[in-house]
């Protein structure tokens, strides 16, 4: 009975963080691209549509990938004198039925740090971590001057 019980116990544990690794499962990640860089002195980017398919709002806390030290959700921003910024903007939430699109001139991922140049042809994983769980997807690096995925 003993060892039943730790078996029990065992396979409970295994389970559970099983499911809480799997990721939010309303969550679906449509064409996830990068540029290629010059080099690492400068930032990458990433860019996707996070679409929430659950009855219940999800938020998006953070993001880690192995090609940067550092990942954020950056806001792009232009002032009346035509001057762009970035800024983070920490937790992103996004309601039931509705998608947040990470896009050039808008949000983006910012890839600080990077660790290695992001080739064009090769991809690298991004972890999308949500306060319930994380999704991992992998994001293919397109040419430099690309423009988005349908090129």
């Amino acid at each position: 009975m003993k060892n039943t019980c730790r078996t029990i116990t065992l396979m409970l544990a295994l389970f559970l963080s099983s499911a809480a690794l799997a990721g939010p499962s309303d969550i679906t990640v449509e064409k996830p691209w990068s540029r290629a860089s010059i080099g690492t002195a400068r930032p990458g980017v990433a860019y996707m549509v996070i679409r929430n398919d659950g009855a219940t709002p999800v938020t998006l806390a953070a993001l880690q990938t192995e090609v940067a030290g550092m990942a954020q959700i950056h806001q792009t921003s232009t002032n009346e004198q035509g001057v762009s910024s970035m800024a983070p903007v920490g937790d992103i939430v996004i309601q039931p039925g509705a998608f947040v699109a990470l896009a050039p001139g808008g949000l983006h991922a910012m890839l600080m740090n990077l660790q290695q140049p992001l080739v064009e042809g090769d991809s690298f994983s991004l972890v999308l971590v949500f306060e319930d769980g994380e999704v991992s997807i992998d994001v293919p690096v397109l040419g430099i001057a690309a423009r988005g995925p349908e090129e």
